[in-house]
Protein backbone atom coordinates (compact mmCIF):
# COMPACT_ATOMS: atom_id res chain seq x y z
CA UNK A 1 0.00 0.00 0.00
CA UNK A 2 1.50 3.34 -1.06
CA UNK A 3 1.26 6.62 0.79
CA UNK A 4 -1.30 9.04 -0.65
CA UNK A 5 -1.10 12.85 -0.54
CA UNK A 6 -3.80 13.10 2.12
CA UNK A 7 -1.62 10.92 4.38
CA UNK A 8 0.89 13.77 4.55
CA UNK A 9 -1.86 16.19 5.57
CA UNK A 10 -3.01 13.77 8.31
CA UNK A 11 0.57 13.20 9.51
CA UNK A 12 1.22 16.95 9.76
CA UNK A 13 -2.00 17.51 11.71
CA UNK A 14 -1.13 14.64 14.07
CA UNK A 15 2.38 16.07 14.53
CA UNK A 16 0.86 19.34 15.74
CA UNK A 17 -1.37 17.76 18.37
CA UNK A 18 -0.47 16.88 21.92
CA UNK A 19 -2.91 14.01 22.05
CA UNK A 20 -4.34 11.91 19.24
CA UNK A 21 -7.70 13.06 17.94
CA UNK A 22 -10.56 10.76 17.12
CA UNK A 23 -10.86 9.95 13.43
CA UNK A 24 -14.10 11.93 13.11
CA UNK A 25 -12.57 15.00 14.80
CA UNK A 26 -9.45 14.79 12.69
CA UNK A 27 -11.51 14.36 9.54
CA UNK A 28 -13.66 17.36 10.37
CA UNK A 29 -10.60 19.52 11.02
CA UNK A 30 -9.04 18.47 7.72
CA UNK A 31 -12.14 18.29 5.54
CA UNK A 32 -11.60 14.55 5.00
CA UNK A 33 -14.01 11.73 5.87
CA UNK A 34 -13.36 9.74 9.04
CA UNK A 35 -12.93 6.57 6.97
CA UNK A 36 -10.28 8.26 4.81
CA UNK A 37 -8.47 9.44 7.96
CA UNK A 38 -8.55 5.86 9.26
CA UNK A 39 -7.10 4.60 5.96
CA UNK A 40 -4.43 7.33 6.07
CA UNK A 41 -3.42 6.33 9.60
CA UNK A 42 -3.19 2.71 8.46
CA UNK A 43 -0.93 3.69 5.54
CA UNK A 44 1.20 5.90 7.82
CA UNK A 45 1.66 2.96 10.19
CA UNK A 46 2.73 0.73 7.28
CA UNK A 47 5.15 3.41 6.11
CA UNK A 48 6.56 3.54 9.68
CA UNK A 49 5.78 7.24 9.97
CA UNK A 50 3.60 6.56 13.04
CA UNK A 51 4.55 4.55 16.11
CA UNK A 52 2.39 1.40 16.09
CA UNK A 53 1.78 1.44 19.85
CA UNK A 54 1.10 5.11 20.53
CA UNK A 55 0.03 6.19 17.03
CA UNK A 56 2.22 9.26 17.49
CA UNK A 57 4.18 10.68 14.60
CA UNK A 58 7.80 9.59 14.28
CA UNK A 59 9.01 13.12 13.72
CA UNK A 60 12.49 12.37 12.38
CA UNK A 61 11.10 9.82 9.91
CA UNK A 62 8.39 12.25 8.82
CA UNK A 63 10.96 15.00 8.32
CA UNK A 64 13.09 12.66 6.19
CA UNK A 65 10.07 11.70 4.09
CA UNK A 66 8.95 15.31 3.66
CA UNK A 67 12.39 16.44 2.52
CA UNK A 68 13.47 13.45 0.45
CA UNK A 69 10.23 11.73 -0.59
CA UNK A 70 7.41 14.22 -1.01
CA UNK A 71 9.03 16.29 -3.79
CA UNK A 72 9.34 13.11 -5.88
CA UNK A 73 6.17 11.34 -4.78
CA UNK A 74 3.87 14.37 -5.03
CA UNK A 75 5.54 16.87 -7.37
CA UNK A 76 3.83 20.09 -8.29
CA UNK A 77 4.58 23.00 -10.53
CA UNK A 78 2.96 26.42 -10.75
CA UNK A 79 0.42 26.70 -13.55
CA UNK A 80 -1.96 29.41 -14.79
CA UNK A 81 -2.76 32.60 -12.89
CA UNK A 82 -5.67 32.31 -10.50
CA UNK A 83 -7.06 33.70 -7.27
CA UNK A 84 -6.14 31.75 -4.19
CA UNK A 85 -4.35 31.33 -0.90
CA UNK A 86 -0.58 31.95 -0.83
CA UNK A 87 1.62 28.89 -0.40
CA UNK A 88 5.32 27.99 -0.39
CA UNK A 89 7.52 31.13 -0.17
CA UNK A 90 4.49 33.43 -0.63
CA UNK A 91 2.78 32.14 2.55
CA UNK A 92 3.24 34.11 5.79
CA UNK A 93 5.56 31.43 7.21
CA UNK A 94 8.20 32.21 4.54
CA UNK A 95 7.20 35.59 3.13
CA UNK A 96 9.61 37.57 5.34
CA UNK A 97 12.56 35.46 4.17
CA UNK A 98 11.84 35.97 0.49
CA UNK A 99 10.63 39.55 0.22
CA UNK A 100 10.76 40.32 -3.47
CA UNK A 101 11.28 37.59 -5.96
CA UNK A 102 11.30 37.47 -9.71
CA UNK A 103 8.81 34.61 -9.49
CA UNK A 104 5.04 34.96 -9.49
CA UNK A 105 3.80 33.95 -6.07
CA UNK A 106 2.31 30.46 -5.83
CA UNK A 107 -1.26 30.02 -4.58
CA UNK A 108 -3.66 27.19 -3.90
CA UNK A 109 -6.71 27.84 -6.10
CA UNK A 110 -9.43 29.02 -3.75
CA UNK A 111 -12.49 31.19 -4.48
CA UNK A 112 -12.15 32.67 -0.98
CA UNK A 113 -8.52 33.60 -1.65
CA UNK A 114 -7.46 37.23 -1.82
CA UNK A 115 -4.22 36.90 -3.78
CA UNK A 116 -3.59 36.37 -7.46
CA UNK A 117 -0.74 34.06 -8.36
CA UNK A 118 0.37 30.91 -10.10
CA UNK A 119 -1.91 27.97 -9.35
CA UNK A 120 -0.33 25.10 -7.39
CA UNK A 121 -2.35 21.95 -6.83
CA UNK A 122 -2.52 21.34 -3.06
CA UNK A 123 -1.69 17.92 -1.64
CA UNK A 124 -5.42 17.34 -1.13
CA UNK A 125 -8.45 19.38 -2.28
CA UNK A 126 -9.48 20.30 1.29
CA UNK A 127 -6.07 21.81 2.15
CA UNK A 128 -7.04 25.50 1.74
CA UNK A 129 -10.02 25.10 4.09
CA UNK A 130 -7.99 23.15 6.65
CA UNK A 131 -5.24 25.77 6.44
CA UNK A 132 -7.74 28.58 7.08
CA UNK A 133 -8.95 26.78 10.22
CA UNK A 134 -5.46 25.99 11.58
CA UNK A 135 -2.63 28.53 11.12
CA UNK A 136 0.03 26.10 12.37
CA UNK A 137 -1.06 23.48 9.85
CA UNK A 138 -1.12 26.18 7.17
CA UNK A 139 2.52 26.95 7.92
CA UNK A 140 3.59 23.32 7.64
CA UNK A 141 1.60 22.72 4.45
CA UNK A 142 3.07 25.84 2.84
CA UNK A 143 6.58 24.71 3.83
CA UNK A 144 5.92 21.30 2.27
CA UNK A 145 4.86 23.09 -0.92
CA UNK A 146 8.17 24.98 -0.88
CA UNK A 147 9.85 21.55 -0.89
CA UNK A 148 7.60 20.43 -3.77
CA UNK A 149 8.03 23.46 -6.05
CA UNK A 150 10.85 25.62 -4.76
CA UNK A 151 14.31 26.23 -6.02
CA UNK A 152 17.31 25.15 -3.92
CA UNK A 153 17.22 28.29 -1.75
CA UNK A 154 13.52 27.97 -0.92
CA UNK A 155 13.82 24.22 -0.32
CA UNK A 156 16.75 24.72 2.08
CA UNK A 157 14.86 27.38 4.05
CA UNK A 158 11.72 25.21 4.14
CA UNK A 159 13.67 22.17 5.34
CA UNK A 160 15.22 24.19 8.17
CA UNK A 161 11.87 25.66 9.23
CA UNK A 162 10.06 22.31 9.10
CA UNK A 163 12.75 20.70 11.23
CA UNK A 164 12.42 23.47 13.83
CA UNK A 165 8.65 23.03 13.90
CA UNK A 166 8.64 19.21 13.98
CA UNK A 167 11.72 18.62 16.10
CA UNK A 168 12.07 21.61 18.46
CA UNK A 169 15.46 20.55 19.80
CA UNK A 170 16.82 20.69 16.20
CA UNK A 171 16.98 24.48 16.50
CA UNK A 172 19.83 24.28 18.99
Amino acid sequence: MFTKPQDIVVALKLALGDSPLKYAELGQALGISASEVHAAVRRLLQARLLDPETKRVRREALLDFLVHGVPYSFPASPKELTRGMPTAWAAPVMAQKFSSSDQIQPVWPDPKGSVQGASVEPLYPSVPGAARRDPELYGLLALVDALRIGRARERAAAEKEISVRLIPHAAT
